[in-house]
This record gives structure tokens, sequence and C-alpha cells, in this order.
């Protein structure tokens, strides 16, 4: 059978139709509703165990609100995941799965709710004002749940880790009279990390783009912003696209002499990736735990 001749390039390489599939993870990814579906149960069945998180509004809106998933150890570090979902799908709730990870290993585990870029109008600016604003929260309030505010890091998968990288570029200082590093270190799984792809393909269609917006929200043009180590991991089986956005992002902060560390995982596709980050041997909850200096070991027993 003759393959269809390609369009016009339009992105790099890419014609219209390769640039829309590189964006869409379920053309890489066939088990992705078998994945999402094991994700909710897991988040389920860590409820069951740990209890139901503690609920925090970090805002005005009823979406703005967080889940904390306490430790038993006091003043204990703290991880804030931003979840991911093509910026228009996800919810705290569905990242329950992750928390005993942190839990048993002796840190608070902090889920994000905030708009889906629908419901933001279209606007990523509006998402990425939310996140920052739940961690200056988290920062602020962290003795309300027995946290630490010098030990506060981030973690994020797909569009939540393009979310975690935007707020890797915050100017605490000037934006929230906040320490510089109020953040001490971020682990971005699969992220996008410059909006010029996204802009060309079919997720254009739902998020209203503009100049300023690419501009504003592309981390990979505000190297000079970042303060802190940043790890950046991704699958060899993700779509071509993901995986060019991190290796990009990569080798743009080791040339800036930023700290940065790229684990290329074998074998996984996007959302089997993911949802390493509940296990300690796994990838992503391997690399999360080393920065954040915590182990299996020191689970309390």
């Amino acid at each position: 059978m003759a393959l269809a001749p390609a369009g016009p390039k339009v992105f790099l390489d890419y014609d219209q139709q390769a640039l829309d599939d590189a964006y869409d993870q379920s053309v890489y990814a066939p088990n992705r509703q078998q994945l999402l579906a094991r994700l909710a149960v897991n988040s389920e069945l860590a409820r069951l165990r740990l209890g139901e998180p503690e609920r925090f509004a970090y805002g005005a809106t009823p979406i703005e609100q967080l889940d904390v998933y306490r430790t038993h150890r006091r003043n204990a570090p703290i991880n804030v995941h931003i979840h991911g979902g093509a910026w228009r799908a996800g919810r705290a709730r569905d990242c329950g799965y992750a928390a005993e990870l942190f839990v048993h290993a002796g840190a608070h585990y902090v889920a994000l709710d905030f708009d889906n870029v629908v419901d933001a109008g279209g606007s990523l600016l509006v998402m990425a004002d939310q996140v920052r604003r739940a961690v200056a929260w988290v920062h602020r309030n962290a003795a309300r749940f027995g946290g630490d505010p010098d030990r506060l890091y981030i973690s994020g998968s797909s569009s939540g880790a393009h979310l975690g990288g935007v707020v890797a570029t915050t100017c605490w200082e000037k934006e929230f009279a906040l320490p510089a590093e109020t953040v001490k270190g971020y682990t971005l799984t699969s992220g996008m990390y410059d909006l010029r792809g996204p802009r060309l393909s079919k997720r254009g269609q739902y998020v209203k783009f503009t100049d300023a917006m690419e501009a504003a929200l592309s981390p990979q043009r505000h190297l000079d912003r970042i303060r802190v180590p940043i790890v950046l991991v991704y699958g060899t089986l993700e779509t071509p696209e993901f995986q060019r956005q991190s290796r990009d992002f990569a080798a743009a902060l080791r040339t800036a002499g930023k700290a940065v560390r790229l684990v290329v995982a074998d074998g996984y596709n996007h959302f089997e990736i993911a949802e390493t980050i509940a296990n300690p041997y796994g990838p992503v909850g391997r690399a999360v735990l080393e920065q954040m200096q915590l182990g299996e070991a020191s689970a309390p027993r």
C-alpha cells in the first residue's frame, strides 16, 4: 500500500498531519485509556490506605484548591504536583496514585487543582497564574500542615510539566515577595518547553495562542530566570515532539550553565512514564526522590 504524499512543511520537518500526530498522545500510546483508568483506581486505593487528603483553598474561585497528603514527620519537605491532561483535562484527585511514594518517604504530597484551558477562555496565562499562586500559597502556609517551606519541590507531567517549567521562570521576589529560590528543584516529565510547535498543531484549535502568550509561557526562552536544578524525564516511546522538547530544553539549560539532568527511559510511552512517579524504582519516582534527598529507607515504621 502506497503512503500518502507528505504535505507542505509547517514546522521543522513536519507537515500538518505529522505535527498534529506528534502532539496527539493517542496516536503513539494506544493503551492511553487503560492507563488512565488504572491511575484512577490506584488513586482511590491510595486514599483508602492513607485517608482522604486535606483540602485547602489557595484562591477565591471554586477550582482554586489543593489536596494535601500529609506525612507523619514534622517539618517535612513538600512535593507540589502539577497534573497534565493536554491543558484541558485532569484534577488533583486523579493524582492520588503518587501520594504513597512521598508520604512513606517522609514528605508531604500536594496535588493542585486549576482551570482547564477551555474554562479559562482558551488562555494558558490564567492557568499559569493559578499554578504560581498555588505554589506561593504552599510556601506561605506550609506550617499549617507541618511542611518545611525551605524544602519545597515541584513535579509535573505533560502539560503539567510545561506549567512546572513556567513556574521555574517565576521572579518570586518581584511577583510574590518570596525568596528567590522559593522552589528548590523541579522534576518534569514529558513536557513542552517552547510553545511554537504546539501552537502550530491542532492544539491551537482550543488554546487561543497569541504572540505574547507564546513568548511569556515558553520556559526555554527565559533561561536567565531559572535558578535551581531541573530534572527532565521522557520515554523513548513518546511522540517525536515530546522527546525533542525535553532534549532541546535540556541542551539549552546546559548551554546556559544551568543545573539540569536528562533522564531517558527506554521502552515507556507518555502515560507509562508518568505512572512511574509512584514507584521508587521507576524512572520518575527514583529521580524525584533523589532530587529531594529522600529514599525508601527513610519511610516511617
